[in-house]
């Protein structure tokens, strides 16, 4: 199975000046645990995370004045859509994260996360009759 059999192709896309609260908005409004930064000045294509959230809090800092770009992972690691998902796999616990950005053409088509992955390798849960 390959990455993009897998990948959400909806992906929530903000700028490096969202607050952490706007972001976290966002992304739970869309149900995702990770947005693409787009930052043209300062390089383009960054990710921020559930994770990156939760440590700026974690230090105590305001999610009300806190902007993404001061959190954002910009040495990201891109995945093609017709990479294995044992190579997304792969590349996330070589790298220690759980979310890629899929990029075809230079282009974002979609995140691909371990949840996504353990759904394609999971078998379908069946109903359990009580």
């Amino acid at each position: 199975m390959l990455v993009r059999d897998a990948m959400s192709t909806v992906v929530l896309i903000i700028g490096p000046h969202h607050t952490l609260r706007q972001a976290a908005a966002l992304m739970s409004a869309r149900r995702v645990g990770a947005a693409v930064v787009h930052d043209p000045d300062a390089g383009g294509i960054g990710i921020l995370t559930e994770r990156d959230i939760l440590n700026s809090v974690g230090l105590g800092q305001n999610p009300d004045t806190e902007r993404t770009q001061d959190h954002t992972t910009t040495d990201v690691v891109f995945a093609a859509p017709g990479w294995t998902l044992e190579e997304a796999a792969r590349s996330m616990t070589h790298g220690g994260f759980r979310h890629l950005v899929v990029l075809d053409s230079g282009d974002v088509t979609g995140v691909v996360s371990v949840r996504d992955i353990i759904r394609c390798w999971a078998p379908d849960r069946q109903q359990v009759p009580v």
